[in-house]
């Protein structure tokens, strides 16, 4: 069986989590990488067959995505470009952790496109959502890489195809350790204003992770690192808190190695906005941004020692066979019905994909 496995590289935890994922899916069959985004810090280890750009958001220093920079970057003639030459006809499985280029080659092709991200789990009806609405951002998270079937991970199961954290192998065997530093990750906020507001807590060592300095140096109290995988891991497991952004992967795997864990959502980003409702039901606390009337709440927390106990078993070559034996199936791919699909996005056609494309870019 031929197996495409395609992975958004905006941002870093898509590519962790193909990590563990990679070699389980290297044992159901003959199995080819794709990775398309230009946002990611971590490499993966295995070789990758297609490399695109895709359609990457680009991380601001304000708190939210740089929509300006995002549209200079995009290139919608190459996108297309890209989705019209990938072969998928060529696989019997494909599947996508919410990669635009795959899912839309699939949709052009009449062929299935198995989901199975976080974004999956997030945009479940069950799954919980902010009290604020955001209909581009709950359309962008239906669009962006539509599948035919979903299969979602979250910090809770939800609903029956939502399913616990992929926690990476590095992490799950990690025996944790607090050595009373705290680490932050903070993508879309500069250095300079992650210092100027933590260096008001002068007796916490803070270990920043930095999106935007490939040196590494200290203010004061704060220690400016470029991100690193192994570096990260080995101050992570070591750390007493996290402080970082309301993505999935960093606070899932906080969670698992019982740290202290507040997130900050990014402005405008719906999926973040709905990971911190998610959290806050669990006892995550929650602030808007990294703000002067917020330092309170941090200082508030630092002194807490408070975490919040998360059961994350290990499953994910049960969800990968599961997902081999309902779809792997050749003879399958000649019978699907893409319409009568959950989460396919009915009455599009390919010409709509531009119109979608060009609203994230508004």
């Amino acid at each position: 069986m031929k197996i495409l496995y395609a992975i958004q590289g905006t941002g870093n935890g898509h590519l962790s989590r193909a990590r563990d994922i990679i070699p389980l899916l290297q044992k159901k069959g003959e199995l080819d990488i794709l990775v398309s985004g230009i946002q990611a810090d971590v490499e993966l280890p295995y070789p990758v067959k297609y490399k695109f750009k895709g359609l990457s958001f680009i991380f601001g220093k304000n708190g939210g995505i740089d929509l300006i920079a995002t549209y200079k970057k995009s290139n919608l003639k190459q996108l297309f470009k890209e989705i019209k030459s990938l072969p998928v006809e060529d696989y019997d499985l494909v599947i996508s952790d919410f990669e635009p280029v795959s899912s839309w080659a699939c949709r052009r092709k009449h062929k299935e496109c198995i989901g199975l991200s976080h974004q999956a789990a997030v945009i479940n009806k069950k799954s919980p959502k902010p009290k604020k609405k955001d209909l581009v951002g709950k359309a962008v998270l239906n669009n962006y890489a539509p599948v035919t079937a979903a299969y979602g991970f979250h910090f809770a199961t939800y609903d029956r195809n939502i399913f616990p954290p992929v926690i990476r192998s590095q992490v799950r065997q990690a025996k944790p350790y607090s050595r009373g530093h705290y680490i932050v990750y903070l993508p879309a906020y500069s250095d300079e204003r992650i210092i100027k507001m933590l260096e008001k807590m002068k007796n916490i060592d803070w270990q920043v992770f930095s999106k935007h300095s490939r040196k590494e140096y200290k203010e004061g109290n704060v220690h400016i690192r470029p991100v690193s995988n192994d570096a990260f891991i080995e101050s992570f497991i070591d750390c007493t808190g996290v402080l970082c952004g309301a993505g999935f992967e960093t606070p899932a795997e906080a969670l698992f190695l019982k740290k202290k864990l507040m997130v900050i959502p990014m402005k405008g980003q719906y999926e973040q906005q709905c990971n911190a409702a998610a959290l806050k039901t669990m006892g995550v606390p929650v602030i808007k941004s990294l703000k002067k009337k917020h330092l309170d709440k941090i200082k508030a927390w630092v002194e807490d020692d408070q975490y919040i106990p998360v059961n994350f078993p290990n499953i994910t070559d049960k969800i990968l066979n599961m997902i081999v034996k309902r779809h792997g199936e050749p003879e399958q791919q000649k019978n699907i019905e893409l319409g009568k699909s959950i989460h396919s996005v009915k009455n599009l056609r390919d010409k709509s994909l531009g119109k979608i494309l060009n609203k994230l870019a508004d």
